[in-house]
């Protein structure tokens, strides 16, 4: 099978239905519109812990950045995110899951999230995602499966192992 990002296919085969997000591939010329979504997307839960830092942010998305591995999240048409995923030896990497802000609390998350374990279920791996301690992204990941399994100074780190049936 071709690698998860890589395959556009395999995104798009994986879409629910109508309103469920689509993916489509992100170009190298993206780069700084995508870390200004990152930015956007994770001010508030930096402000709390007091380490918004947009110059900090953008670098450290900019450093990683991969258009091969990263996919535009659309909705009716329009640019509502961003995702990465990083393929390993036995799990995804979710590297990268953003949503702008005027489109977050709305189920694109969850939707995008259902995609990322049709295709690491369809493949036998876990997906692995970490998050800022104090960030409601904790509450999200738990309430969609994943396990914390490591406590960091700044984030949380969760895993979400394949479905019983993948398994089988």
């Amino acid at each position: 099978m071709a690698s998860f990002a890589a395959d556009a296919d395999v995104w798009n085969k994986l879409t629910m239905n109508d309103t469920s997000p689509t993916f489509a591939p992100v170009k190298a010329v993206d780069a700084e519109n995508l870390a200004q979504l990152r930015i956007a997307a994770m001010r508030e839960s930096l402000e709390r812990v007091g380490r918004f830092d947009p110059q900090r942010a953008r670098d450290r998305f900019l450093k990683s950045f991969e258009p091969s591995l990263t996919r535009h999240i659309i909705l009716d048409g329009q640019k509502a995110g961003c995702l990465v995923v990083r393929p390993g030896d036995n799990h995804l990497l979710l590297d990268h899951l953003y949503i702008h802000p005027a489109y977050q609390g709305k189920g694109i998350g969850a939707a995008v999230l259902a995609t990322v374990f049709a295709q690491a279920d369809a493949l036998g791996k876990s997906v692995r995602v970490g998050a800022l301690r104090e960030s409601a992204s904790n509450g999200f990941y738990l309430r969609h499966g994943f396990e914390l399994v490591e406590v960091a100074q700044w984030d949380n780190f969760y895993v979400r192992r394949p479905s019983a049936a993948a398994r089988q």
